[in-house]
């Protein structure tokens, strides 16, 4: 049962678009902009998910990088592998880099990431 004499607001598509374009804007959060333009943040999802399409999954591989090897450490200990997870994160085998150390090396990764 209604009981306030308020209608729903009719937003044209132009409005829509203002709204979701202000997500868009870096530093921007739902919620902040719903908040902005008066709006539940999940009539903001429906509009975003609306107006620009579902998001894509990003696919599961990362791009990789094979850099020379310093003279000095191809002089002597045989090889290292360096792995870069982000900005902060940088793993590094050096030495006898085998399939046995590699793949436990991943299976860590893979079990910390759980």
């Amino acid at each position: 049962m209604i009981t306030s004499e308020r209608r729903r607001r009719h937003w044209s598509r132009a409005e829509k678009e203002r709204v979701v374009a202000a997500t868009l804007e870096p530093g921007a959060t739902i919620l902040g902009v719903a908040r902005e333009f008066g709006v539940h943040s999940s009539q903001v999802f429906r509009w975003r998910q609306q107006l620009c399409g579902k998001a894509v999954a990003a696919p599961g591989f990362a791009a990789v990088a094979i850099a020379a090897e310093p003279r000095e450490a191809a002089v002597g200990c045989g090889g290292s592998i360096e792995i870069e997870l982000g900005p902060e994160v940088r793993i590094r085998i050096s030495g006898a880099a085998d399939a046995a150390t590699v793949s436990a090396v991943l299976a860590a990764l893979r079990a910390s990431s759980r």
